[in-house]
């Protein structure tokens, strides 16, 4: 998704749980404290976008600044003698944080156990062996997010290709940083016509919105199907020509994958269609979904374990290393990408404390009242390149402005793909700089914004073309 099918994370950032406290919440926009949230903010993300060059780990500055923000919230409200609706607001936010990072960690001990089974070595070679070089692997890998990411969610799916590329890759970086491009690009615009692709699709079907010309209902989202692949194609068609056309090197033997691993693989579709299923069938988070489907996989570990297999070392798992120990589940659980999650956790709070300030809402207010609807909507979607969507999403449902089918369309598939224009705007994106560190980078992802810039016009001009009746 861009950024993945998980509750509405930073949902109630402009807190609306306790009417009889909202009247109390301050607008702190044009105050010293707002002033200097927003300085931090993007303070922190500056060093983020430098960490190609400094090395810094891009979770340090956003805890750090999140930390800061709501201290500095706080401080104030309890000057004005109001000390529990900061509290309320960032439990809230907490819990929304709690459920994305379980959700993110199932996925990551899944996507670690079958790297350790050797699923992904063994579709690695099996590739190999059909002939196909870097740029036929570029679109199969692109064509295959695009595809299984509305089924899924984008993140989840960025997260197996990514660890498909890597290892196909090997010694080629262009290779993989065109690759993990691609998979970002694809991923979000798969996960933007399907209600279980992205988490802002998700709320606007949600939202059950009746518009003056039609109601936006789960069948209606499909219209963007084309607008969404042309999104992808265009800069997948101007990278494609940058891919080397060498093959892969490596042997021609046929790796053999682990005891278990088609278990495993079995087991993590399971997962996601329990997640799925939670959500739409029993109205439960999809988290509930994941770790119930994580059960299983411990289970099937512990099923492992008595028979004798072994965990075998992967990366930098030195502790390991010509001594495999009894197969355990949890090793995986500890080499899931810490830092990712953690990141995370500082872009969910920072932008949450913006949202309690009330900048969310100044903006978008600002937005539709003076820019129009589409030219509103085509802004929102750059500003979720830089903000996330979910925020920008529900402070724009929050207005509920009167717009037709085609416009809310718009601003879902805006929302969506706008993710791609920069790699930390979208989970999708952070997620893959976590998995190919010091290959796909945020310069990197940069050096091509232009290309998918293109496919994001593209989207924009395919939709208000093909879906006229609809506006």
């Amino acid at each position: 998704m861009k950024k993945l099918i998980t509750p509405a994370v930073l949902l109630c950032s402009p807190l609306l749980a306790h009417a009889s406290e909202e009247t109390e919440r301050l607008d702190l926009t044009g105050s010293w404290v707002g002033i200097a949230s927003v300085l931090l903010f993007f303070a922190a993300y500056l060093v983020v976008m430098a960490e190609e060059f400094t090395h810094l780990r891009k979770s340090k500055p956003v805890m750090l600044a999140a930390g800061i923000i709501w201290g500095l919230i706080a401080w104030y409200y309890q000057s004005h003698d109001i000390p529990h609706l900061v509290e309320i607001a960032l439990r809230h936010n907490l819990e929304e944080y709690a459920e994305l990072m379980l959700f993110l960690l199932v996925a990551m001990t899944y996507v670690n156990t079958m790297e350790e089974r050797n699923v992904f070595e063994a579709l690695r070679t099996w590739l190999i062996r059909r002939g196909l070089g870097y740029r036929a692997l570029f679109w199969v890998t692109g064509l295959l997010a695009f595809v299984i990411s509305p089924v899924a969610d984008n993140l989840t799916t960025a997260l197996l290709m990514g660890a498909v590329v890597i290892a196909v890759g090997g010694g080629n970086r262009k290779f993989v940083m065109l690759s993990c491009i691609n998979i970002v690009i694809a991923a979000n615009a798969g996960g933007s016509f399907s209600p279980f692709g992205d988490i802002t699709t998700l709320m606007v079907w949600q939202k059950n919105i009746h518009a003056s010309n039609g109601h936006v209902d789960f069948w209606t989202f499909f219209a963007l199907f084309i607008p969404s692949l042309v999104n992808w194609l265009v800069p997948a068609f101007i990278m494609h020509f940058s891919v080397t056309n060498e093959k892969p090197e490596g042997g021609e033997e046929m790796v053999a994958m682990r005891r278990g691993a088609l278990t495993i693989v079995a087991l993590f579709l399971f997962t996601i269609a329990l997640a799925v299923s939670f959500h739409s069938v029993l109205q439960l988070p999809p988290v509930i979904g994941m770790l119930t489907g994580l059960s299983l996989l411990q289970f099937f570990a512990y099923y492992l374990k008595i028979r004798g297999e072994k965990t075998h070392s992967r990366g930098g798992d030195a502790e390991n290393i010509g001594n495999p120990v009894p197969f355990d589940i949890f090793r995986k659980v500890s080499r899931a990408e810490w830092d990712t999650l953690f990141f995370f956790y500082g872009v969910v709070m920072c932008v949450g404390g913006l949202g309690f300030i009330g900048y969310l809402g100044m903006i978008s207010q600002a937005i539709y009242g003076g820019w129009g609807a589409t030219n509103a909507n085509i802004a929102v979607g750059v500003i979720s390149a830089i903000v996330d969507n979910i925020p920008v999403m529900f402070a724009v449902l929050s207005m509920m402005p009167d717009m037709s089918v085609g416009q809310w369309l718009l601003v879902t598939l805006t929302a969506g793909v706008g993710g791609s224009l920069l790699s930390i705007g979208s989970a999708a994106g952070v997620a893959l700089m976590g998995q190919a560190r010091g290959i796909y980078t945020f310069v990197g992802h940069l050096k091509w914004t232009a290309a998918i810039a293109l496919g994001y016009a593209a989207s924009i001009g395919v939709h208000m073309a093909l879906n006229h009746s609809l506006f």
